[in-house]
């Protein structure tokens, strides 16, 4: 599949979690999506990502923030039936609340 499919079925993807989240109460903004490299270096060096290969870098990945009773929170154990959402929408998706040794609560992805 070319990568302008892939981010196309993740486009789609990620209107169905956005329609999701709203369903079970959450207000949603926008964090981050693309990620030019010289920003992932950065990530990189400071610890607040483990990988040059991010999906941010492909269009394949997005950072939301989430607001709940009116706070924000990344709160694992409330977001997890999302992320298991997420995950379920494609084999392909990947949560990062659901990452073994980085939690990464914000970030949804694609594996391309």
């Amino acid at each position: 599949m070319s990568l302008v499919n892939e981010q196309f079925e993740f486009t789609k993807d990620v209107i169905k979690l956005l329609t999701k989240a709203i369903e079970l109460g959450f207000v949603v903004t926008l964090g981050e999506a693309h990620r030019p490299i010289e920003m992932q270096e950065l990530y990189v060096k400071t610890g607040r990502s483990k990988t040059m290969n991010s999906m941010h870098g492909k269009r394949c990945a997005l950072d939301l923030n989430f607001f709940y009773n009116g706070k924000l929170t990344y709160d694992i154990a409330l977001l997890k039936p999302l992320g298991n959402y997420w995950e379920s929408l494609s084999p392909k998706n990947r949560w990062g609340g659901n990452w073994k040794t980085f939690k990464d609560v914000p970030h949804f992805e694609r594996n391309v």
